[in-house]
């Protein structure tokens, strides 16, 4: 089976049943978990539900028929952010033993349809029970491959068919795991992903010199920070403004890296914060600050440009034309990358399944997961991470607009550097260094984080 977006969540779903026969799928931009499309920990990241896009994928005298259906689509996802039988009945992470198939994942890291968060928990689900995969990682967004490494796509998938399908020994599984687009068409390959020597990093934000433009390592924060959610702004506000001091967002800047760092799988941000008001969203960032061209993933072709010219590939018939237009990569001059992203519900901080009301003036403390990624943050950039409110696009705001305390002592982000601490302090031209504090994630290992499921719903 093979498909993007809706048709790739297809296979994945199918392969999680463990139906005898299905050989291997191939997901393109796909879902992992339908929470995790609509919801992340409490958090709504559309201003809709699953019953829109059930709407939006049927034909007209379908949509007359399942009104029925529709209506239990409304029933049982509520707006609320809480995890219902529903959701559970639609994740395919939890079920991941049951995958019998291989799985070739392609997705873009920088999708902001269908995020990396799906590739990150799926990817290191089936990892943990040793189900055979492959992956390609690009700068895009929510792209096909056909369309941005077109040659290359249709050589491999036809090759890793004839492997898996027809059990021609093509070398294919003796090749590289991960193929992951470095610029713009330029790509690199690891042997397992996340690499072999990957671990996660506790780093520590502190106030540093400045008011409001703190600093990021292996030390102890101290002190607290301040910021007032406002929906108007977006991450690539926040990123804009990391040197300023501004009252949307608290920011923590490394040095400029004496060397290149590689960060490679999820991220986790454990944050404690004192809330205003009874709601609060938070949104965590980790960004790469510095110049560079990407591939424009925020217009609308995300990445890529749609060429007038043609080219051919196999046989036409009288209905299905072989002929496409070719594309080319559409990229973009920056100042800063947002590398990874991941999004919260404060009021979800007891309980992964079911949000809360805040009490104003108390502490609470909660871990919000972050995309998966693989990036290099070259020599000369620096490394951000930023905690604000409401992401602009994104996520929904909450029903209030809370001013929010950081505690930095007790605010920390886990993140997979390949080469652990040492490649870190390194890095950063020698500062101070911690043990590792998690296992090895080279792919092949139990994952250092685990996929939220609220207790007594698998």
């Amino acid at each position: 089976m093979i498909g993007k977006s809706w048709d790739g969540t297809i296979a994945n779903g199918v392969a999680a049943t463990g139906v005898k026969g299905l050989k291997t799928i191939v997901p393109i931009s796909a879902i992992s978990s339908w929470y995790d499309y609509y919801f992340q920990q409490g958090a709504p990241l559309y201003d809709s539900g699953p019953e829109w896009l059930s709407d939006y994928v049927n034909s007209p005298d379908a949509r007359e028929k399942c009104g029925a259906v529709q209506q239990k689509l409304v029933d049982g996802a509520p707006r609320t952010g809480d995890w219902t039988p529903l959701w559970t009945e639609r994740d395919y992470v939890k079920a991941a033993k049951k995958v019998k198939a291989s799985v070739f994942l392609i997705h873009g890291m920088q999708d902001l349809n269908v995020r990396m968060k799906h590739v990150g928990q799926w990817w290191d689900a089936l990892a943990k029970h040793g189900v055979e995969r492959k992956i390609w990682l690009s700068q895009t967004g929510h792209v096909d491959p056909f369309d941005f490494r077109r040659a290359t796509w249709v050589d491999t998938l036809h090759r890793w068919f004839d492997h898996e399908l027809m059990g021609y020994d093509n070398g294919i599984d003796r090749e590289p795991m991960a193929d992951i687009e470095r610029r713009p068409d330029q790509w690199s390959t690891s042997k397992v992903w996340p690499p072999t020597g990957t671990r996660a990093t506790t780093l520590r934000p502190d106030r540093g010199t400045q008011a409001g433009v703190g600093t990021l390592g292996l030390g102890r924060g101290h002190g607290t920070e301040t910021f007032t959610d406002d929906p108007k702004l977006s991450e690539t506000d926040w990123a804009a403004q990391i040197d300023k001091s501004t009252p949307e967002k608290a920011g923590f800047v490394t040095g400029p890296l004496t060397r290149e760092l590689r960060l490679s799988g999820s991220s986790e941000v454990t944050v404690t914060a004192t809330p205003s008001t009874p709601t609060a969203h938070l949104s965590a960032v980790l960004v790469d600050v510095g110049p560079d061209t990407i591939r424009d993933y925020a217009d609308a072709g995300e990445g890529i440009t749609t060429l007038t010219n043609r080219t051919c590939w196999g046989a036409s018939t009288a209905g299905d034309s072989s002929c496409f237009k070719e594309a080319k990569a559409k990229t973009a001059d920056v100042d800063y990358t947002v590398v990874s992203r991941g999004w919260a519900d404060l009021g979800n901080h007891a309980s992964d399944g079911k949000g809360s009301p805040l009490t104003p003036g108390k502490r609470y403390t909660i871990t919000l997961d972050l995309a998966a990624t693989d990036h290099v943050v070259p020599k000369g950039h620096r490394m951000a991470l930023i905690v604000a409110g409401t992401d602009q696009g994104l996520i929904d705001p909450p029903a209030d607009t809370p001013k929010l305390a950081l505690d930095l002592s007790r605010t920390s982000a886990d993140v997979p550097f390949v080469g652990g601490p040492a490649a870190f302090a390194r890095a950063t031209a020698g500062a101070a260094l911690t043990p590792p504090v998690a296992a090895l994630l080279d792919g092949l290992r139990e994952p250092r984080t685990t996929h939220r499921v609220p207790e007594g719903t698998q």
